[in-house]
């Protein structure tokens, strides 16, 4: 199943990678748990610590009419173990004016000083961040960045394999559809489609997927037409769209790029992990945070929107220098395993086999490979794509009956706390003699 942003799964999976150690057990929360008194207890009783790895869940749209953080508070609320947060991040603009974060402070203020009460210090994804909460008092505040790029540990290699590129180059790139249709990066891919044939665009959204496999408009993206994973967009008719629902067939592709480069920061990510260089078109703070914080190559989107030209990728990956993303990571994962330590969480890598064991259970799954765009002259395309949609309209009305049925008992449901593929539980012996209990991990983006 993916998520709502497939990029969500790399730091998921990084945080379950680098949290299992052989006396840790890491288990998925699943899509979402429920945040009542019953939950909260059992959570104190089964497990030793809570935690959370974040993206940009401070900005208004994660509280929104849903209160996802007030309801994530009112849960952390009511826990009497640690929870520890990996690496939460504010969302504004590049120019870091937080003033659009104004109505949810009082938000933000509970949820942090809720955390701050059960662990020593809060991870934040970098120096916007680290600043917002300082500005509102909040002292026990560390810059850590984001699990994805630690998911090899201190290793991390990224050079350019060829000296320039080429009309025939394999190029990725990647964009929300925001950036697409509001940032100028629409032009931007449309320049490099002309230029570059053997460019594809990855999509990250849920809806990104609907349209490459079913030909689905009905999501409000559909309305973004300039998107390459929309069925009207050529790159979609010339079959160079992919979306990916596992982060292990996203970054193995990856590997046979020459370049990536776009505005999503885990599309990158994913490009830096398989040792592939890319360049970040930075469209806000959580993207451009982050790129300074680890030393991303990047570019600030606005202002090469003015300019196609100045983002054509044979000049940002000759302007491209990765020394100080590969120097200084070993620091920067120094620091990072540090601040786990502070808060009481072991690492495969200091405590562990390196992730390993996880690495080969990886390996050892059968992954299903990109989504790529619908095909209707491709009868076994059709065929599956029938079969599947049967299949999941029976599951569907079975689930509805079965909702129907347990709302006529109850009543109405608990709340409910939404969670992303990015949540993780870990389990670990408390003491050397006492039973061995499981703590719980949970992620919200």
């Amino acid at each position: 199943m993916l998520c709502l942003n497939s990029g969500n799964l790399i730091f998921s999976d990084a945080a379950h990678k680098i949290l299992e150690t052989p006396d840790t057990e890491v288990v998925s929360n699943g899509i979402g748990t429920t945040a009542g008194a019953s939950a909260a207890a059992r959570i104190n009783e089964e497990y030793d610590a809570f935690v959370v790895p974040l993206a940009n869940a401070f900005r208004p749209s994660f509280e929104g009419g849903l209160k996802r953080l007030t309801r994530l508070t009112r849960l952390i609320g009511k826990l009497r173990i640690p929870v520890v947060v990996l690496g939460v991040g504010a969302q504004t603009g590049v120019g870091y004016n937080p003033a659009r974060l104004k109505p949810m402070e009082q938000s933000v203020r509970e949820f942090c000083s809720a955390v701050l009460d059960r662990s020593a210090s809060i991870g934040v994804r970098g120096e916007f961040t680290e600043r917002y909460l300082r500005d509102m008092g909040f002292r026990d505040v560390e810059v850590i960045g984001c699990p994805s790029l630690f998911m090899y540990g201190r290793d991390l290699e990224v050079r350019k394999r060829v000296p320039g590129l080429t009309a025939g180059s394999r190029i990725a790139v990647n964009g929300s559809h925001s950036a697409v249709q509001k940032q100028g990066l629409g032009r931007i891919i449309g320049r490099t489609h002309e230029h570059y044939p053997n460019l594809c665009f990855i999509g990250q959204n849920l809806s990104d997927a609907r349209q490459l496999h079913w030909r689905d408009l009905t999501d409000p993206n559909a309305r973004v037409t300039a998107m390459p994973t929309h069925p009207d967009h050529p790159m979609y008719r010339e079959g160079k769209a992919r979306a990916y629902v596992d982060p292990i067939t996203w970054i193995d592709d990856l590997r046979s790029f020459d370049f990536s480069f776009g505005s999503r920061i885990h599309g990158n990510i994913a490009a830096l992990l398989a040792g592939t260089p890319a360049t970040v078109l930075c469209g806000d703070s959580r993207t451009l945070e982050l790129c300074r914080y680890f030393e991303i190559p990047h570019r600030r989107l606005d202002q090469v929107a003015k300019d196609p030209e100045a983002a054509d990728p044979a000049r940002l990956y000759e302007q491209a220098d990765f020394a100080g993303l590969t120097d200084g990571h070993p620091e920067r994962f120094a620091r990072f395993t540090a601040f786990l330590d502070k808060n009481g969480l072991r690492n495969t890598f200091t405590h562990g086999d390196g992730g390993a064991a996880f690495e080969e259970r990886m390996r050892s799954l059968p992954f299903p490979p990109g989504v790529r765009p619908w095909n209707d002259t491709d009868l076994a395309s059709l065929t599956s794509r029938f079969g599947w949609l049967h299949t999941r309209v029976g599951e569907l009305t079975q689930d509805n009956a079965r909702m129907r049925r347990e709302l006529a008992r109850a009543g109405t449901a608990g709340e409910a706390v939404p969670a992303p593929a990015a949540s993780v539980y870990r389990r670990a012996r408390r003491v050397v003699g006492r039973p061995l209990r499981r703590a719980l991990q949970s992620g919200k983006q």
